[in-house]
């Protein structure tokens, strides 16, 4: 590292700017303008001792740098472990919509088992709001799941609101209803858990969920033709 890079290391935006107007009105070269500026700004500690002060601080902002990075990393990891998690036997997707919210439903939902099974649900599921959607898509594919006797069954959802509200241990009053009839079920399926995922990751049933609930509203409209 030259002086006038460790100078400039260790000067501020303010000191900086001092400087190179210094050099420009003067005949100092940047470097000695930056010397004059900070030996100004040593308060009498003298320039070497700022220096060292300087280069202690800055290594300890890199430090905490380097250390929040490496939190937001873990914290990501932990999240994709989260979202993924081990591959189990039986797999599922589900996704519920209202258009509008509250409107005309539909549910979406896919089962994957380890034989090669695929069920896909797209229905519509009557009037509600999205969470209702969203708690009957998941009946649903636990119904179907429990059908075929799934063992080891992870369940994958982007809404919060339900998947927190089933490990709630008092949730929405309103959802109460669908909440026993998840809790029923998941007792008839050993090892099943739900995961939250972020939407990308839940496109398919993205997918049949809203076209069960074109459907449902292209249905009704047409039934308020004369």
């Amino acid at each position: 590292m030259t002086e006038l890079d460790r100078l400039q290391g260790a000067a501020n935006r303010t000191e900086l700017s001092a400087s190179r107007k210094l050099a420009l009105r003067s005949s100092l070269s940047l470097e000695d303008a930056l010397r004059a500026t900070l030996t100004a700004s040593s308060s009498g500690i003298g320039l070497e001792a700022l220096l060292r002060e300087r280069a202690v601080l800055r290594s300890a902002e890199t430090a905490r740098v380097l250390a929040r990075e490496a939190a937001r990393e873990a914290a990501r990891a932990e999240q994709r472990t989260r979202h993924d998690g081990r591959p189990t036997a039986w797999r599922a997707w589900f996704d519920g919509s209202a258009r509008p919210n509250p409107g005309r439903c539909g549910i979406g939902a896919r089962l994957l088992g380890p034989g090669g099974e695929l069920v896909e649900l797209s229905q519509p599921a009557g009037y509600g709001n999205s969470s209702e959607a969203e708690y009957l898509a998941l009946i649903a594919v636990l119904e179907a799941a429990a059908a075929r006797g799934a063992r080891e069954l992870t369940v994958y959802g982007d809404s919060r609101v339900v998947i927190d509200d089933v490990a709630a241990t008092a949730g929405a009053p309103s959802l109460h209803p669908y909440r026993v009839r998840v809790h029923a079920l998941l007792a008839r399926l050993p090892g099943a858990s739900l995961r939250w995922v972020p939407r990308h990751k839940n496109l398919d049933a993205d997918a049949l969920s809203q076209r069960a609930s074109l459907a449902a509203t292209i249905e009704h409209d047409a039934s308020l033709l004369p």
